[in-house]
């Protein structure tokens, strides 16, 4: 038996292991290490882009492979099962993904998404997939139009039983749109941090960034730079974040009690609206996540906040707590679903379960 033939997608570069072959053995590789080791999809991507030698174009079409396939799984793999009947290996279905995924849902230039797909596998594997995308080439329309024809859930790649829930709550028009929203690819906005620069600096230094009329504490920013956030210039948050935080209307020299405040944006925003004067006291459960939001209020420069694990299901209030006075105001970001931020969270849909829901009640 032939060994079976190894491609590595790294190469060396000035004693540092980069990644090479370029966005499509990028996307690939992150759709593998997401498939096989259950990690957070946004922290494989930048783990991996900030590893390569990319261009900003590049890394930008590498984003587009990787989340495109994430948010269209359920459509791909239909799709594979309609240009080959027999069961198709997994490693060969993340390369068939990628190259559907360009050919039919984002109209890359037919010849370069075929070679180019077909180069990420091994040589065994070449002629097969050469084949399945000319095919799939050629029955563009048929494909589409027999996508078309699919329950809901199958046409916009989101878990059968989630749908089926929102069909039963909302009904087809809406449960619809819904599905349809969270597959467009999300903006990204930012909260300008006044605890370290105020808007009208910000705003010179970052000329890309737009503030949002409605709320002018928020930016939108379309190529982020990454010097805003190592300067703790600004938290990238979606202003929806911002409105427990502005109904809780917290004031300077108060006391405040985050009760499950990693990773620590609501904090932050907290933090500012107090103008850094009186304490936040931070809670949460989990170590790593507290780590993190040490790390991010250190980043922001907020000075009032005392962070404290603790497991509000445990009945007891730890000591630490007991011994401040009263609470002026209580913020409790409680676990949820997130189905809400399903739009920006692309693999949440793929980790959800419908025993999930029934826990998030009990």
């Amino acid at each position: 038996m032939a060994p079976r033939e190894i491609r590595s997608p790294w190469r060396r570069e000035s004693g540092k292991a980069v990644l090479s072959h370029g966005a499509r053995q990028i996307a690939l590789t992150a759709l593998r290490l997401w498939r096989k080791e259950k990690r957070f999809a946004d922290s494989i991507i930048s783990g991996l882009s900030a590893k390569a030698a990319l261009t900003p174009s590049d890394r930008a079409f590498a984003l587009e492979l990787f989340y495109g396939v994430l948010r269209n799984l359920t459509l791909l793999d239909f799709w594979v099962s309609c240009l080959r009947a027999s069961r198709v290996e997994s490693d060969l279905r993340d390369i068939l993904r990628l190259g559907l995924y360009q050919l039919l849902l984002l109209k890359t230039a037919q010849h370069a998404a075929v070679h180019e797909t077909v180069e990420l596998a091994p040589k065994r594997q070449r002629t097969i997939i050469n084949a399945m995308l000319r095919a799939a080439t050629r029955q563009r329309s048929d494909l589409l139009a027999r996508a078309w024809a699919q329950p809901l859930f199958v046409r916009t790649s989101h878990p059968q039983f989630l749908v089926e829930r929102w069909l039963q709550h909302f009904g087809l028009e809406h449960a619809e749109k819904l599905c349809e929203w969270n597959n467009l690819p999300a903006p990204v906005y930012a909260r300008v941090n006044l605890l370290r620069i105020d808007r009208t600096e910000f705003l010179r230094r970052y000329p890309e960034s737009r503030p949002l009329p409605d709320n002018p504490n928020f930016v939108e920013i379309d190529s982020f730079p990454s010097d805003a956030l190592e300067r703790g210039h600004c938290y990238i948050q979606d202003p929806s974040t911002a409105i427990a935080c502005q109904l809780l209307d917290p004031k300077p020299g108060e006391r405040i009690l985050d009760a499950c405040a990693a990773p620590g944006g609501k904090t932050g925003y907290v933090a500012q609206l107090m103008e850094n004067a009186g304490t936040i006291v931070a809670c949460d459960r989990d170590s790593e996540r507290l780590q993190i939001l040490k790390e991010n209020m250190a980043r922001l420069s907020v000075g009032n906040v005392r962070i404290l694990r603790h497991d509000w299901t445990h009945g007891h209030i730890p000591s630490e707590i007991a011994s401040v006075a009263l609470f002026d105001r209580i913020l409790i970001d409680a676990p949820c679903s997130n189905t809400g931020v399903m739009r920006r969270r692309v693999d949440l849909r793929w980790r959800l379960r419908r025993i999930d829901f029934v826990r998030m009640q009990q």
